[in-house]
């Protein structure tokens, strides 16, 4: 019996939602004598692979986070040296984000932890695949952007 969409697109997102909690789980037990989180080191990464620096309203914008939660956790990681705030001059209030060179060393240390457990997780699969599911997981990202910026994800949620 061939699935509906709707079914393929649940099934998808259940395990999407699997996927991000045991990658949370490993991430933490990966980097926690390093002084990080999952999160701590999803901001570190932020702002180590922006090739400009940026205040943090557009880091969390980037990372699909709310400001809130990019700037909570910004300044715990300022707080433990590991990246520090910087005069805007496009923006007097809206401090720049930059690493520390202790941040630049964390990141660099959780960075080469990461690299075996990916090569692991990608063993036997190819990178066409991973590409294409990645591109999937994309798509379905943008078209959750563009209904939020249209008002359609409000309605939706008023309207399943």
């Amino acid at each position: 019996m061939k699935r509906n969409v709707t079914d393929a697109i649940t099934d998808l997102v259940l395990e999407t939602f699997r996927l991000n909690g045991e990658l949370l789980a490993m991430g933490d037990a990966l980097v926690a004598d390093l002084g990080l989180t999952s999160a701590r080191w999803q901001v570190l990464g932020a702002v180590a692979l922006s090739p400009v620096p940026l205040p943090v309203a557009h880091l969390a914008r980037n990372m699909g986070l709310t400001r809130q939660a990019v700037q909570r956790i910004g300044n715990e990681l300022a707080a433990g040296g590991l990246l520090r705030f910087a005069p805007n001059p496009h923006h007097r209030r809206a401090k720049l984000v930059l690493l520390t060179e202790k941040g630049r060393r964390a990141y660099k240390a959780a960075t080469a932890r990461w690299k075996p457990r990916a090569a692991a997780l990608g063993k036997s699969l190819s990178a066409a695949s991973i590409d294409q599911a990645t591109s999937l997981l994309q798509t379905i990202r943008m078209r959750l952007e563009g209904a939020a910026s249209s008002g359609v994800r409000h309605a939706m949620e008023k309207h399943p």
